[in-house]
């Protein structure tokens, strides 16, 4: 579980130091409800783990959603009835002899709120109450733990099914369903991050982290939604593939996806952008010194020179490597073979307002340092 340390009246803080609101704040740009962010502001401060943050926001979106009626759609049912109504099943009607009792065995569509949606909320509270990481016992524990409880309660015509990512990440929604969007975006997270073990035992998978698993996802989609909302005056591309300059066609060649290409718009100059969810930016090389990873450089490297072939802006282009960092701040560039590679971070325990900030200030930054360096160099 993602630990917190509940040592400080202030924001609740995980053990890598990253306060609860702004993994928050990051999965409401993910999940693309921003416009959110001032909702439920006591929740976020005052919740003990990252399970109790997203059990206490999950239920009050439920509970407001019982207040005004749980969504319904059409499903299929099938029972016996007296009569006949939508399609007859002949097979089992005459298989149960219905009739001879005036009866018939029938599936038709009724209009009820026991549809998949609210399974898949239901069935994830039914387990948060048994499986939650809600923090030391205590009060807020013991009551958030009764809250959801008595809400699994309230949904009893609403049934208990198996829950698995994919089913939950195929479910359509209406446009209008904002609170369900959410709800469902965190029952797929709550699922992601409470798995079973691959296999049965006392000991778990060498080197397996769920969390940090988790959140590298997180902290990669939201790099992409946030450029892609607040960079102004830029072209902003996610996960476009670009293809090897090679001569001869190959299967196995491995392909290349960058999470982000940024493009200036007035000055037509390219970024391409990876971000790195990793522990340590440094590792210890060969001789016991402190290098940046190779195999990140090896990548953005490749990104910018295979591409060079296709424009004057491809063979210009610039390269980073962004990392979240806790504490501690780091911008480094080189340049090699006409390209500059930046190693940039951002801090993700300041204040959110200062996280936004640095996100928007390195590309900016960037294309000023570079454009500068070319007016006195004429490079």
């Amino acid at each position: 579980m993602i630990e917190v340390d509940t040592s400080s009246p202030a924001a609740q803080v995980t053990k890598t130091g990253i306060p609860l609101r702004n993994l928050w704040y990051m999965l409401l740009y993910v999940w693309d409800v921003i416009h959110l962010k001032d909702h439920w502001k006591s929740d976020v401060e005052n919740s003990p783990t990252f399970d109790a943050l997203l059990g206490t926001i999950l239920a009050n979106l439920i509970q407001q959603r019982l207040r005004i009626g749980l969504g319904r759609n059409y499903r299929t049912h099938a029972a016996e009835i007296a009569g006949v109504r939508g399609c007859v099943d002949f097979n089992e009607s005459l298989k149960r002899m219905s009739f001879q009792h005036g009866r018939a065995f029938c599936q038709f569509q009724i209009f009820s709120a026991n549809v998949s949606k609210n399974q898949i909320i239901r069935s994830t509270m039914a387990r948060l109450v048994q499986i939650g990481d809600f923090g030391s016992k205590g009060y807020h524990t013991n009551k958030l733990r009764s809250r959801l409880r008595r809400l699994v309660r309230d949904m009893e015509s609403v049934e208990i099914i198996e829950l698995k990512a994919a089913s939950i990440r195929r479910e359509q929604l209406n446009r209008h369903d904002t609170d369900y969007a959410v709800m469902l975006a965190i029952c797929f997270l709550l699922n992601q991050r409470q798995m079973p073990m691959e296999h049965r035992g006392n000991t778990g998978l060498l080197g397996l982290d769920r969390d940090a698993f988790t959140l590298h996802n997180v902290y990669e989609r939201f790099v992409a939604k946030f450029y892609a909302r607040h960079l102004h005056g830029w072209t902003v591309s996610s996960q476009q593939k670009l293809v090897w300059p090679t001569e001869d066609a190959s299967d196995y060649l491995p392909a290349m996806f960058p999470d982000l290409t940024l493009q200036h718009d007035t000055t037509g100059h390219l970024i391409v952008l990876d971000s790195k969810f990793t522990a340590k930016i440094l590792v210890t090389g060969r001789w016991g010194n402190q290098t940046f990873n190779r195999d990140h450089l090896f990548q953005i490297y490749a990104y910018l020179k295979s591409q060079e072939h296709r424009s004057g802006s491809h063979k210009s282009s610039t390269g980073i490597l962004l990392y979240p960092t806790v504490n501690h701040d780091l911008s480094e560039t080189i340049r090699i073979q006409g390209h500059s590679v930046w190693w940039e971070t951002v801090d993700l325990a300041k204040t959110w307002q200062e996280i936004e900030e640095k996100l928007l200030a390195i590309p900016v930054g960037i294309i000023s340092r570079i454009y500068d360096r070319d007016r006195v160099y004429g490079d």
